[in-house]
């Protein structure tokens, strides 16, 4: 059959049989018959030989998702979420960390108030590992960590400070069950004997942690004692001086003497020694025993107003002013 022709005389070759391979008929196929060789065509006048000859050539387009690679596909979900492979732009960290916005981001780079690592940024589209590198603005660290937890606690008389008590007693880990069991593995900073109510620092930040304790620091803590006895200056200078205990001299940086009433008298103690029992060893000692004791503040952050029992978050004043204090 010949096919039709286009207007302007050419052949028109999408209704035209095209060589096929050889191939068998439907009884064929039935009976294992062998398969045929392909016929010969009778192709219009106008089709040269090599034209006969050029091999067909498929336009079908591959199914998509095919051979696709496994690093590429998360490469590119990364980047729809702002995150490539190989961290995240500095200014998008530091407006997720509440430093600033992302235009006012790129001019504190531009004015090189940026470090990173302990080296002035200088130039834009830096891209941060949140979780490993140590960013300052204008030499303030900026905390970019967001899976580091920092809460303080203000501990009641009667709980122990541990995350799990052996002997089924009251603790620490009671009180932030719901945090524990969701996957936050928080731990205290320190310890406060059962009978020492508050201010207790708890973190998953095992750097800040192991520095805050470690005497070369040096971080001080406050605590309000209510003796027995009604002191006066004398116990002030014997806390300042020092007081012989049967492990050594304790010396308190600062004392004094907040109020006396009804046989009884409130004394501030700051000291930076970390030795158990240490306050109430000390004004023992020197005649007063303690009857109440309270723990009301860790270098610059205090307990407040906050009632006894309740969590809360450090604010970023006061977690920049613990990294000041332990060199971070």
């Amino acid at each position: 059959m010949t096919p039709p022709a286009r207007r302007d005389g050419t052949p028109d070759r999408k209704h035209e049989d095209t060589p096929q391979k050889g191939f068998r008929s439907r009884s064929q196929r039935r009976k294992g018959g062998a398969r045929q060789a392909p016929q010969e065509k009778n192709y219009v006048q106008g089709v040269t030989a090599d034209q006969r000859n050029m091999p067909l050539i498929s336009h079908a387009k591959p199914a998509r998702r095919q051979h696709v690679d496994e690093a590429e596909v998360r490469r590119r979900q990364a980047a729809a979420q702002g995150q490539e492979s190989d961290g995240i732009r500095l200014q998008k960290v530091l407006a997720r960390a509440g430093v600033a916005s992302r235009r006012n981001s790129e001019i504190l780079i531009e004015e090189g108030r940026v470090e990173v690592n302990g080296k002035i940024v200088e130039r834009q589209g830096m891209r941060v590992n949140p979780a490993v590198d140590i960013i300052r603005v204008d030499g303030v660290r900026v905390n970019v960590n967001e899976d580091l937890e920092y809460w303080i606690l203000n501990k009641p008389r009667g709980l122990h400070s541990t995350m799990q008590d052996e002997l089924g007693r009251p603790c620490v880990g009671d009180l932030i069950s719901e945090k524990v069991s969701s996957g936050q593995r928080l731990f205290h900073v320190g310890r406060l004997d059962a009978d020492t109510e508050g201010l207790l620092l708890l973190t998953n930040d095992g750097e800040l942690a192991n520095r805050l304790m470690h005497p070369k620091y040096g971080i001080t803590k406050t605590y309000l004692a209510t003796v027995l006895g009604e002191a006066d200056k004398d116990v002030v200078r014997a806390l300042r001086r020092g007081v012989e205990l049967e492990d050594g001299l304790a010396k308190a940086d600062y004392a004094q003497i907040v109020d006396t009433y009804n046989g009884q008298s409130l004394i501030r103690v700051e000291l930076h020694e970390g030795r158990k029992h240490i306050v109430r060893r000390m004004l023992k000692e020197l005649g007063y025993p303690v009857q109440r004791l309270v723990r009301t503040k860790i270098h610059t952050v205090q307990l407040g107003e906050q009632k006894p029992g309740h969590l809360r978050a450090l604010n970023s004043s006061e977690l920049t002013s613990l990294y000041k204090a332990v060199e971070m």
